[in-house]
């Protein structure tokens, strides 16, 4: 596997909409100077980020519904290799080549941010209204994400030792390596790339118009999707401003900075940019008409339209990779309590048997669509960053200073799931509980739930009677040894 120094070559800078540039040269030649001569070329360089993300090794597979949910003992499972990663054994060869591919990949995404970032300036004058803003804003926000996301996987968590030696944060194209930074080096770098794209995004983003109203794509009202210009539909499967503001949300709860955390959440909040989800929609028997991840409520998210196939044999096939029995989600989803009147209970399992027998199932129908993505509600995509996160965060962030309004954020929350009784939290390690038990539903493959755990440094909840202790040693992912062989520093 190539060091991170060596990954300075546009890896998949090439998209779709600029095949007919890479016809003409290879990727290892394209003349960056020929790409960024034009707006055009900026925007399909930035395609070419999301498009990596999207793929298997990120967030299309494998830090949505991949290893991370095993590690959540979320699932129960045939494959050994699973198997494996369930019980925290980093030194299986199937999940080290994963392991390395998505750190390669990451990393590979980061280098083209970086691509983009170094060229931009000096090409101001070639852009048209406010896309060199938007642009640069896009491009440092991603940074900060997928930065944010290798510390979340690669390193101890702020709460367990904010100083240990945890990942590099490159902001270069360089050919020598860059030195690992702290844990609180690496969310104030995140933190600061975050600030200037937020800034840069406030003066360019058309979700910030009033005109623009979230929704299903063929709903009344919806304009997601008015925009002439493909680049600017949809902004909702890009870094946007309120994913931005999202993002830092979460950096600064991840630092144990309250009233930032707070401050940010309440922005995307008091927006009121993104509505919650209908129950008509949700529970809709129709599935042309039905929404199964809470579209309205995402605040950015990865477009995975051809991951359709392989996410019908990971969750809904007759004998799928990931697949929980019929126990264990009853008691996730609390089936004798807040579990008989919540919606994503009811609506998101199948129950039934694997074809080899065995004790009843429940078949996660989070990611269905139809084979014909026309007649879908909704496109398929895997959530980033969506609006429940931003109540636990107000919920969490504001008990020191307010518990009323902390509980209250929580059960607004809930009843936005169908949940009508509200919880009492008379003191804060209540309401955190109160918090994880729910995260647990919502994020149900996702992975959000074991960032969760990690960040609190918080036990594994396997079944009423088994429970992991939260320690570095399952919560943290080994770096790949071929990053650390030729390094000194």
């Amino acid at each position: 596997m190539k060091k991170i120094y060596y990954l300075i070559i546009l890896a998949v800078i090439g998209t779709t909409s600029c095949k007919k540039f890479l016809d003409v040269q290879p990727e290892s030649q394209i003349d960056k100077n020929v790409l960024f001569s034009t707006e055009d070329g900026f925007k399909e360089a930035l395609n070419g980020v999301y498009t990596l993300c999207a793929s298997g090794y990120l967030y299309g597979e494998h830090l949505t519904f991949g290893d991370l949910e095993v590690r959540s003992q979320n699932f129960d499972f045939t494959d050994i290799s699973y198997q494996k990663i369930a019980s925290f054994n980093y030194k299986d060869p199937n999940y080290i080549f994963r392991n390395d591919r998505v750190w390669t990949t990451a990393y590979q995404a980061i280098v083209n941010c970086n691509y983009i970032l170094a060229a931009i300036d000096a090409k101001r004058a070639i852009f048209t209204a406010a896309n060199y803003e938007l642009i640069k804003g896009e491009t440092l926000a991603l940074r900060a994400y997928l930065h944010f996301d290798m510390l979340r996987i690669y390193a101890p968590s702020y709460k367990s030792n904010p100083t240990a030696k945890a990942i590099p944060y490159v902001t270069e194209v360089k050919i020598t390596s860059t030195p690992f930074s702290t844990v609180t080096e690496v969310l104030d770098k995140a933190i600061a790339d975050l600030t200037e794209a937020k800034a840069l995004l406030k003066e360019s983003d058309p979700i910030l118009d009033n005109s623009y109203v979230v929704g299903y794509p063929t709903a009344i009202g919806t304009t997601e999707l008015d925009n002439k210009e493909l680049f600017m539909q949809n902004r909702r499967t890009h870094m946007n401003y309120y994913s931005t503001c999202a993002e830092l949300a979460r950096i600064y709860l991840y630092k144990n900075d309250m009233p930032n955390s707070l401050a940010n959440a309440l922005e995307v909040i008091n927006s009121a940019k993104f509505p919650w989800t209908k129950e008509a929609d949700f529970v809709a028997t129709d599935l042309t008409k039905k929404d199964r991840i809470f579209y309205p409520e995402i605040i950015s998210s990865w477009s995975i339209p051809t991951q359709d196939k392989r996410l019908t044999s990971l969750f809904t096939n007759s004998n799928p990779t990931l697949v929980a029995t019929s126990d264990k989600v009853n008691d996730i989803f609390e089936k004798n309590g807040a579990g008989a009147y919540d919606w994503r209970f009811s609506q998101w399992f199948v129950k039934g048997t694997l074809t080899t027998g065995g004790a009843e199932r429940s078949f996660l129908q989070k990611y269905r669509s139809n084979p014909t993505p026309i007649i879908n509600l909704h496109p398929l995509v895997a959530p980033a960053i969506k609006l429940g996160e931003m109540y636990y965060i107000a919920a969490e962030a504001s008990y020191d200073t307010n518990p009323t309004a902390a509980v209250a954020y929580f059960n607004t929350f809930r009843q936005k799931r169908g949940i009508p009784t509200n919880v009492v939290a008379t003191d804060k390690a209540t309401l955190i509980n109160y918090l994880i038990a729910d995260a647990r539903k919502e994020f149900y493959g996702e992975s959000q739930y074991f960032f969760m755990l990690k960040r609190l440094h918080h036990a594994i909840r396997v079944s009423p009677t088994q429970i992991i202790p939260g320690t570095d040693a399952i919560f943290v992912s080994p770096i790949p040894d071929d990053e650390l062989a030729y390094r000194t520093n």
